[in-house]
């Protein structure tokens, strides 16, 4: 398959890149790399950033990248659905990043509510990628809903610990017939390309980029693991032998 014809589609748009910069810590070293370097088409915001004259993040990204609005901050399906309708107000984009979080301290997704919010925004013409927690009833939930992707968060977010919820991810992979993203948790680009292999349509991430020691490096290791991943999904991972051992070469015909 060419790079051509392999492509992400959200809610009949399409792009060849499969990173997404995720929201959180922004500055213009990271969007530039995550850009430039990861070549992101996607970048999330929220609306706090858009809504702030002293840091407009608007200001910083150029045409041709898609928006991606979030509702964080929203607690329930109620404030998910007024920030998001606000969002699009503001940026025009159709796009909607649905978070419904009102765990404070470990920052885990109400997906009860998520559902909610999601089937009001859907009919209402949004492109809907709710953030939720990796369950297979609720993200077949969502679908019915009308969710264009569902993104699992791989860890909690902020952490960078990696596939945590591996298991529970690849179940969705499997199961889920939009794409799933794997959001929150994804710490080195190790990991994404393992969640790539996996099946994952796409990796989105911030922390991991924004505290590296070297932006614009680990961005470009974003990309290489991304791409890397994907190319071995595509390829088919060659078997596992659980027990013994096979000889990669013949031990027939030896000379004694």
């Amino acid at each position: 398959m060419s790079e051509e014809a392999d492509l992400l589609t959200i809610g009949g748009h399409t792009f060849t890149s499969r990173f997404i910069l995720g929201s959180g810590k922004y500055s213009y070293d990271l969007i530039d790399s995550a850009i430039n370097q990861a070549k992101a088409q996607i970048i999330t915001m929220a609306l706090r950033r858009t809504d702030s004259a002293e840091e407009n993040i608007l200001n910083y990204i150029p045409d041709g990248i898609t928006i991606l609005p979030n509702t964080s901050g929203s607690t329930n399906a109620e404030e998910a659905i007024r920030t998001a309708r606000l969002a699009r107000e503001l940026s025009g984009s159709n796009f909607i990043k649905l978070e419904v979080v009102p765990d404070k301290k470990y920052l885990m997704p109400d997906n009860h509510e998520t559902v909610k919010a999601t089937e009001v925004l859907a009919n209402e013409g949004f492109i809907v990628m709710p953030y939720v927690l990796p369950d297979l009833n609720i993200a077949r939930q969502l679908v019915d809903a009308g969710a264009a992707t569902v993104m699992p968060l791989a860890a909690p977010i902020g952490t960078n610990k990696g596939l945590a919820t591996k298991d529970l991810i690849q179940i969705l992979i499997d199961e889920i017939d939009v794409p799933v993203i794997i959001d929150a948790g994804i710490g080195r680009p190790s990991e994404a390309a393992e969640a790539m292999e996996m099946g994952a349509a796409a990796i989105m991430a911030n922390t991991s980029m924004a505290t590296a020691e070297n932006i614009p490096l680990m961005a470009e290791a974003f990309r290489l693991g991304v791409e890397a991943g994907r190319k071995a999904y595509l390829a088919g991972p060659g078997r596992i032998i659980e027990r013994g051992a096979v000889a990669s070469s013949p031990l027939t015909g030896l000379s004694k």
